[in-house]
């Protein structure tokens, strides 16, 4: 059966003979609505549309060679084909190279898992208004942080231009690393750290008021995660398409200098708690905290989302928003009775070179700085890993023609249960009871893994690390 292109596969393809979405605005309406028509065709938006095969990733059963092509027909043999030949290569002897690649991919996996779609800590919507400023009645440090919103939005371009932008489109590029492994006992540095880690692209689509969708690519795998409005998923090649737990919540990437009006409505809720200096700029710090609720949708089972902060840091010269830095903290109580161990991730974030796009300030370009702190009762159970990201922006374009709600539909296979972002860390504490680590185990937890249908996958990632 002929395989029809969608509208981000059509668009990939423009971008790669080098032609831009800005430069694309440029063509008629009429090219734009037949790209946004087949796709509607292809993705099953009509009445009489067939779904868009799912997005799979991984070795192709008949090639095995890793590369596996993308017919529909084979999604489900590529599927459990990527489990049996992990296992497959997990099961040979390693040698040295073989041990060497296998940590890269781990590498990988855990960048990719941790750094490549996380979430904003509350849900928010962009199509309600902002806070009225008032001091009257009002405690000094929630009266503080609305003024410094307005003053924020008026920076970044006015609020009746950023309330303008129907949809907007950015295309970056990437370089993600992890750059130590600290355990009770021993320190272990990446020593190709230095060389700048991975490289990798992403392209990024919004549409208001709450829908979005991310492609990022880094190393030969790619994740793509996004948001119908309705229901938030993400889709890894090692485990499929799952849906998020919780809320509805905006893409964290997008409170990085790429959308002022979404950071605006997450931090409506803050407070002003001081000041600071950030790399030499003065700065009000606002802090935001998750409330009750949505961390009790964000638990389920034996995970516990305790905590989730977010602090802004917004520079008194220039207004803008130069630093983001959120945790959160997850507590797993053992399925045994033993002692719970708690996971604790946090992402420290700088944006720079703020430039004007179509009147609206953008950051170009920025770092990320990832802790993955485990820990419990027992101290030589503690381990610590960090992690970096640099990025750059290539391109951005707001109002693109011929962008649709038909674009952000979920993929059809979907798995039933939906677990938060978190759980892709945590969920591998169940591979530790068992057998000692070792070659057999690896085998044992990624059996394991795929039996769970972890949603937001990598929880094996940092037990082979361990």
């Amino acid at each position: 059966m002929e395989r029809r292109q969608g509208f981000f596969a059509a668009l990939r393809e423009e971008v790669a003979r080098g032609l831009s979405p800005a430069r694309a605005r440029r063509k008629s309406e009429a090219a734009a609505a037949d790209l946004a028509a087949a796709f509607r065709f292809a993705g099953g938006g009509g009445a009489g549309g067939e779904m868009l095969a799912p997005l799979m990733e991984g070795p192709d059963l008949e090639s095995g060679d890793g590369e596996g092509g993308g017919g529909r027909g084979g999604a489900r043999g590529r599927k459990e084909g990527w489990g049996h030949w992990v296992r497959g290569q997990l099961a040979r002897a390693p040698s040295a190279a073989a041990a060497g690649a296998g940590a890269a991919r781990n590498d990988l996996r855990m960048l990719l898992g941790v750094m490549g779609a996380p979430l904003a800590p509350v849900h928010v919507c962009t199509t309600e208004p902002l806070p009225h400023l008032s001091v009257k009645d009002t405690p000094i440090e929630t009266s503080s942080a609305h003024y410094i919103l307005q003053q924020y939005l008026a920076a970044s371009g006015g609020h009746r231009l950023l309330a303008s932008v129907r949809n907007a489109y950015t295309m970056g590029k990437v370089r993600m690393v992890a750059t130590e492994h600290e355990t009770a006992g021993r320190l272990t540095k990446n020593r190709n750290a230095g060389r700048g880690g991975e490289p990798g692209r992403f392209v990024l689509w919004q549409m208001a008021p709450e829908m979005w969708y991310i492609e990022l690519a880094v190393g030969g795998s790619k994740v793509h995660a996004g948001c119908n409005g309705k229901l938030v998923w993400r889709h890894t090649p090692w485990l499929g398409a799952h849906a998020a737990k919780g809320p509805v919540r905006q893409l964290r990437r997008a409170l990085q200098g790429l959308d002022p009006l979404v950071t605006a409505s997450i931090f409506a809720g803050a407070r002003c708690i001081g000041e600071k200096k950030v790399n030499g700029e003065d700065c009000f710090i606002l802090k935001l905290s998750t409330d009750a609720e949505t961390l009790k949708a964000r638990s389920e089972g034996l995970a516990e989302m305790i905590r989730h902060v977010m602090f802004g840091y917004f520079s008194q010269r220039t207004g803008l928003l130069v630093h983001i830095e959120d945790s959160h903290l997850t507590r797993i109580q053992s399925n045994t009775g033993g002692d719970a161990v708690y996971w604790e991730t946090t992402i420290s974030s700088f944006m720079e070179d703020y430039r004007p796009v179509d009147g609206i300030m953008i950051a170009h370009s920025g770092r990320s700085v990832v802790t993955l702190f485990r820990f419990g009762e027992v101290a030589m159970s503690h381990t610590k890993t960090r992690m970096e990201e640099v990025w750059s922006i290539e391109e951005v374009a707001f109002n693109v023609p011929g962008l649709s709600m038909d674009c952000f539909i979920p993929p059809t296979d979907i798995k039933s249960g939906s677990v938060d972002e978190t759980m892709e860390i945590t969920h591998g504490e169940r591979s530790r009871v068992g057998p000692p680590p070792g070659h057999r185990a690896k085998v044992a937890a990624l059996e394991k893994a795929e039996e769970d249908k972890v949603a937001w996958g990598g929880g094996t990632v940092l037990e082979n690390h361990n």
